[in-house]
């Protein structure tokens, strides 16, 4: 895997830039003509994923987003997005809080669709950690933007 690509959710991404807030990215991340981000595989990750859609290990990525809108009021940060394998499947975390000292799952991953062409495409649902990591907009469960692994 060298990439993985998510918007994070269009509604999200359209009513901060809506509001007059901005979207910015460092560190690596780009953003994509479609509006969604592309971010870059950091060296040495061990994760597989089967064509059944089982998984095992982790593969990390370099790069920042940033939402911030209403004077700062909603303010969003999501650094070195993962793909983690855990007991309960493939989580999307991110380094957690503003002094990014741990991890929190932020996206439940699946299921996962692998193409001819090795592409894989997974749903996202966002977490309990990942509803106050994304600005408490969305409950838990809430579907948001698909995942693309290339």
């Amino acid at each position: 895997m060298e990439k993985l690509e998510w918007g994070v959710k269009a509604s999200f991404r359209a009513y901060v830039e809506g509001a007059g807030g901005s979207i910015t990215l460092t560190d690596g991340a780009v953003r994509m003509e479609d509006g969604t981000f592309a971010f870059s595989a950091i060296p040495g990750g061990n994760l597989t994923i089967a064509a059944d859609g089982s998984a095992e290990g982790a593969q990390y990525f370099e790069g920042t987003v940033v939402f911030e809108a209403h004077g700062g009021m909603l303010k969003s940060t999501l650094t070195e997005l993962a793909i983690e394998a855990g007991q309960t499947g493939l989580m999307l975390t991110v380094l957690e809080g503003p002094m990014n000292t741990g991890r929190c799952a932020i996206a439940e991953l699946g299921p996962v669709e692998v193409g001819d062409d090795g592409i894989m495409v997974a749903q996202t649902q966002i977490t309990m950690d990942g509803m106050y990591q994304i600005a408490d907009h969305y409950p838990p469960g809430t579907e948001l933007d698909p995942i693309t692994l290339s």
